[in-house]
């Protein structure tokens, strides 16, 4: 048989899903084609430290082209599949481009969700991609230098606010990150203001910070958090984002937080790539738009079609959803290529069953939580298990290496190398000062909202209101989904 004569398997995206799927097929008789609209695969747990000037882009990427070189069996496009016609057996490109397939495995992953208030992406970014980091860092960084050439307090105080929406993963460790980078990382750095009067704001919409997990562990996290300077406010939901400010839904009624850096960390949404698949196989979506797969991930029938990683709505053995979360997608990419490798040997293939390790957040330096197999952790011994498991998980060795220098230099001397303002400037700060905020009518100031001495705020996600929430299945914190991210 041909190489051209071989079953033929075609992975749409190159996450953590697509890349085990495509690396378990490495000794099997038939031929792959990756196809990512990106020529890298990006470690996405690590984005924040990107965002925070921890880590370069570099670091947490590698090139899918490096990483498969070895494995002949595998064709890897640059590409982005926007559509999708399983009659015909056919993906769709961008470009124009058709490739037929006789079996197809889509890991497209999600995007940042704003809860039907889109308009929102521009003044608050999430954290997703690459992009999504460095525009982050722009405005961090940016931030701080603003700061420095105002004169007004109350306009250097508003530069000073940093307001993370979401306090799941991704927002929690991301108020950590932020709080040792004003407090230690940029002390002395500056002549005029002062980086550690930074008011870090992490909003939840619900009741405690890292919502799906133990109590216990989320009571500690918010205690280490509020140690480091970041004010959490849970049960606050979020119904306005403007450039220079938020409102926000307490219990005490409407207020409205002053501030020119808003990072969103609450809420994912499928890729389009799953409205196609309903529209050409009838299958249902859940309310954030994953398709709803059988036990072997494949699409109802469709068995030649497999959909994993967060584009999938896949329930655990007691019914609920899993997590979208790197793990959980990096067993469902290698399980669906062996479930097509036995189905070619003519054998049988059990459901899919995740094995959940437990779940681990990080918060600052030598402080995390960790659920692992039921024990509980936290603190210093957390952090060290917290180090070691993203080491592994990074797929070169090279990037090992150099994340691990990495942290190591960042222990010794608190100091962050990618503290790097690139991109388009905002608004000159002489003509930002010329702006006023229009706060909504009935709404409270930031003033009535916070103070230095308050203590720290989170959001959650929720179905009903467009709030702060998070939860991310995997990832990052508004609306659903928290855990480990991808």
């Amino acid at each position: 048989m041909t190489v051209e004569q071989r079953h033929h398997v075609v992975i749409v995206g190159g996450g953590f899903g697509g890349l085990y799927a495509a690396q378990a097929f490495k000794k099997a008789e038939v031929r792959v084609t990756l196809i990512d609209k990106r020529n890298f695969h990006l470690f996405q747990p690590l984005l924040y430290q990107v965002a925070t000037g921890g880590l370069s882009p570099g670091d947490i990427s590698s090139p899918l082209r490096g990483v498969l070189n070895r494995q002949k069996n595998v064709q890897v496009l640059m590409g982005e599949a926007n559509g999708l016609d399983p009659r015909n057996k056919q993906i769709r490109l961008k470009d124009g481009a058709v490739i037929d397939y006789d079996t197809c495995i889509v890991a497209t992953g999600a995007g940042h969700s704003y809860f039907g208030n889109d308009q929102w992406a521009k003044h608050a970014p999430g954290l997703k991609t690459v992009e999504d980091a460095t525009e982050m860092r722009r405005r961090i960084l940016y931030a701080f230098e603003a700061a420095e050439r105002e004169s007004d307090p109350d306009m250097r105080r508003a530069w000073l606010r940093f307001v993370i929406v979401g306090a799941g993963p991704t927002g929690v460790e991301l108020a950590g990150a932020l709080a040792e980078l004003s407090r230690h990382t940029l002390h002395g750095d500056f002549r005029v203001s002062d980086p550690g009067q930074a008011e870090i704001l992490l909003l939840e919409g619900g009741e405690r910070v890292l919502p799906p997990y133990p109590p216990d562990l989320s009571e500690k996290a918010q205690k280490k958090l509020e140690t480091l300077g970041v004010t959490v406010r849970t049960g606050t939901m979020v119904t306005d984002v403007q450039p220079d400010s938020v409102t926000v839904c307490t219990p005490e009624g409407n207020k409205c937080i002053s501030t020119r850096t808003i990072l969103w960390a609450a809420g994912i949404q499928s890729s389009p790539l799953a409205k196609e698949i309903q529209k050409n196989t009838g299958v249902e979506l859940d309310r954030i738009g994953r398709v709803i797969v059988e036990p072997d991930l494949t699409v109802p029938g469709h068995p030649d079609l497999f959909v994993i990683g967060d584009l999938a709505h896949c329930k655990n053995r007691k019914g609920q959803p899993l997590p979208g979360v790197a793990p959980v997608a990096m067993q469902q990419g290698a399980y669906a290529a062996k479930t097509v490798i036995k189905r070619l040997a003519g054998k049988t293939v059990k459901p899919f069953h995740y094995f959940d390790r437990g779940s681990m957040a990080v918060i600052g330096r030598a402080a995390a939580v960790a659920d692992i197999f039921g024990i509980r952790a936290s603190g210093y011994f957390a952090w060290l298990i917290w180090l070691f498991v993203h080491l592994m998980y990074l797929v070169e060795f090279e990037n090992r290496v150099l994340v691990f220098i990495q942290w190591a230099w960042n222990y010794i001397t608190r100091n962050r190398g990618a503290r790097l303002i690139t991109g388009k400037d905002p608004l000159p700060v002489k003509e930002q000062e010329k702006q006023k905020s229009n706060n909504p009518v009935g709404a409270q100031t930031d003033k009535d909202f916070s103070s230095p001495t308050a203590s720290p705020t989170n959001t959650r996600d929720d179905e009903s209101l467009i709030t702060t929430g998070i939860s991310e299945p995997r990832s990052s914190s508004t609306h659903e989904l928290t855990s480990h991210r991808k």
